[in-house]
């Protein structure tokens, strides 16, 4: 993060904010239980920052928030309070803290959580969304890239490969409003997502891929599933995009000096 205004706690600020019509509406059709689930997971996760940020002498940071949020909304159903307590906990500690606080992190902690929880207790139901929630992912998307918290290639390549499978006719309709939700959510996070132009376009080109490809041949998995398990494999191939993309512009720019 630059220094200035867009420290890492004014992005995340900006990302809480673009994801309020996504928590507002979710809230709104969960009720009582919804805000219960959310504030349980705020107490865990943020109760793990403030002990990292205080043997480190730091202030606790606000992407806790973040993590909070979309594990509280995305994960599976009836695990009860210890099971989720037991995933927020490996997710935020390995999956952020460890690497020194968010912004820092390689994959998204929500991620690594909501990954543990599915391959832990495999019994357990994953939600499912009402249309005004799935609906609500849009504004979500639209504030956050006005704001410039959220990559538009991520979410403009995620789009278009969506938009390329049902062209060709494969049975994804069923995951397109979840999958919404999941990108806003895990798969457009600036700090785990790829950072240079062509890498962010690449990495939601492979989510939205993924997602396609897994419901076409994963029979009997539910919808947040699918999504989930295309968000961690995207996340994970964000190094080896940048990569790719790094290595595309090394190339055209030694043919443009006629070095190739």
């Amino acid at each position: 993060m630059t220094r200035g205004l867009w420290d890492r706690e004014t992005v995340a600020l900006f990302l809480i904010a673009a994801l309020m019509p996504l928590a507002l509406a979710w809230l709104w059709a969960g009720g009582a239980e919804a805000a219960a689930r959310l504030a349980a997971a705020l107490v865990i996760s943020g109760g793990w920052n403030l002990v990292f940020m205080l043997a480190r002498a730091q202030p606790p940071s606000l992407g806790g928030a973040i993590t909070a949020l979309a594990v509280a909304m995305l994960a599976p159903e009836e695990i009860g309070l210890a099971r989720l307590a037991l995933g927020i906990s490996f997710g935020t500690v390995f999956g952020e803290l460890v690497f020194g606080g968010w912004g820092r992190n390689v994959v998204n902690p929500a991620t690594v959580t909501l990954a543990f929880l599915g391959f832990g207790f495999p019994a357990a139901p994953w939600p499912d969304f009402v249309p005004p929630v799935a609906w609500a992912a849009i504004p979500a998307a639209l504030i956050g890239i006005g704001a410039g918290v959220m990559p538009f290639g991520v979410i403009a390549g995620s789009a278009l490969a969506g938009a390329v499978a049902l062209a060709a006719g494969l049975p994804v309709a069923p995951v397109v409003p979840v999958g919404g939700l999941v990108l806003v959510l895990l798969v457009a996070d600036p700090v785990s997502s790829p950072t240079t132009p062509l890498g962010r376009w690449l990495g939601g080109a492979v989510y939205g891929a993924l997602a396609a490809l897994f419901a076409a041949g994963w029979g009997g998995a539910a919808p947040v599933q699918i999504c989930v398990a295309a968000a961690l494999l995207a996340s994970l191939a964000a190094p080896l995009l940048d990569e790719i993309a790094i290595g595309l512009w090394v190339m055209r720019r030694r043919r443009r000096h006629g070095q190739g």
